[in-house]
């Protein structure tokens, strides 16, 4: 819904059912794009020019302030303040004042115009999770301001466009969203703005903003992912196909791409890299610290299709003489590895694996006690580093459990398998097999 003048316009909403209250608001909406074109007339009514464009601030308001108009007078380009229009309507503007600034209109920081940078243009509706283009962009009136407050996006409004002129100055808000729910996207080469609906778009789950940033395409698409926290960007990326990965990770400045490695799940990130041509992947190994670039080099050192190459490195490996109080403290400080971890491996003195505690086991135990107690029958499912996708996925099948630890010769855990890595690693195989058919 969206409310001002205390009524409430439904999202979408169909005109030959409207209600009485949105056939009022209706009324008060102004279109821009039937604004576009119209007369501005002077206190005497003479017409003295065309509107060209309607210029709004971009700051962190829900519903961004009209600045003022660019006015065609001959063949200028001029600004009209907003403090000089005594009044829109679907005629045209009318003025409390002559003045005029007869320079040329040029966009100062932190505006925008609407007919060009907004109109026509892809925007992301944050509450319906989706790729919109405005097909008319509505202003409204109130608190002596006049305000962008909503975007349509139904046929009838491009169609209205596309009509005789008579047509176009008339409101026709068939599929209306509430421009507090908008995320504009900027055209390609431009900056990405999120200010105001940064909350909104964190709330979405990375699978979510995933399908956004893969509508969007490779431009886009990087400069949104650009915009994104750190942490947040990295999610998005762990969902996202791993050829569009490499194409948005080409799209960047090696250290920022670099940055967001960095931050994903070490098998993801490893996945990202082996999908790289050699230089590029060089050029990026080099912007990652020492200790980042040595766990992604032992990763990429496994052959493709073992369980080496679709493990994750993240794990949490304790001594079976360490107590369950220290374990849980050890867990606590890992809880930005919550998603990867659903047990603690438990080695003996030369590092080999006892067992698989699971956190469940951890949270019902004395605190006192050691982990070794708590290991036994049934053990853990594993495979060797070496072992292909198909003993990994038997296994897996067979043990029925959420994951399998994996282990080297030595029977050292170096890493574990989870459920979506053998899915994952799956859906890469058959691309692979339909790639070479």
């Amino acid at each position: 819904m969206f409310q001002f003048f205390g009524f409430h316009l439904p999202r979408h909403v169909s005109g030959a059912r409207a209600s009485t209250p949105t056939r009022v608001l209706a009324g008060q909406l102004i279109s821009v794009a039937g604004l576009i074109g119209r007369p501005v007339l002077n206190q005497s009514g003479s017409e003295i020019g065309r509107v060209r464009d309607v210029v709004v601030r971009w700051d962190e308001s829900l519903y961004p302030a009209v600045a003022g108009l660019v006015v065609r007078v001959g063949r200028r380009a001029s600004f009209l303040h907003a403090s000089s229009i005594a009044g829109v309507d679907r005629d045209g503007v009318s003025l409390r004042s002559a003045q005029l600034d007869l320079r040329d209109f040029e966009r100062r920081a932190g505006e925008i115009t609407l007919g060009r940078d907004v109109l026509d243009h892809q925007l992301i509706d944050v509450d319906g999770v989706r790729l919109v283009r405005a097909s008319d962009l509505y202003l409204a009136s109130f608190a002596g301001m006049y305000r962008l407050v909503g975007v349509d996006v139904g046929f009838n409004s491009l169609a209205r466009r596309l009509g005789p002129a008579r047509w176009r100055a008339l409101p026709t808000p068939s599929r209306v969203i509430d421009w507090a729910t908008i995320q504009p996207i900027a055209k390609p080469g431009e900056p990405v703005r999120i200010g105001r609906t940064r909350q909104a778009l964190h709330r979405l789950r990375p699978a979510e903003l995933a399908e956004l940033v893969e509508e969007l395409g490779a431009t886009q698409g990087q400069a949104f992912v650009a915009a994104l926290d750190r942490g947040v960007a990295a999610d998005v990326l762990e969902e996202m196909k791993v050829e569009q990965v490499d194409e948005l990770l080409n799209e960047m400045g090696r250290e920022r791409a670099a940055d967001l490695l960095a931050a994903m799940a070490p098998d993801e990130a490893a996945e990202a890299l082996r999908e790289m041509d050699d230089d590029d992947r060089q050029e990026v190994m080099e912007q990652l610290a020492p200790e980042v670039r040595t766990g992604l080099s032992r990763l990429l050192a496994y052959e493709e299709g073992t369980a080496g190459s679709v493990m994750t490195t993240t794990m949490v490996v304790v001594t079976s003489t360490a107590t369950v109080d220290e374990v849980i403290a050890v867990l606590i400080q890992r809880t930005d590895d919550r998603a990867e971890i659903d047990g603690v491996l438990v080695v003996d003195a030369d590092g080999a694996l006892v067992d698989d505690v699971s956190l469940y086991e951890l949270l019902v135990a004395p605190r006192s006690v050691t982990v070794a107690s708590l290991a036994g029958a049934p053990l853990p499912a594993t495979v060797h580093e070496a072992d292909d996708l198909e003993n990994v996925l038997s296994i897996f099948i067979d043990s029925r459990d959420t994951s399998v630890v994996v282990t080297d010769h030595q029977r050292r855990p170096v890493g574990r398998i989870l459920a979506d890595d053998v899915i994952d690693a799956l859906l890469a195989d058959r691309r692979l097999a339909r790639r070479a058919s």
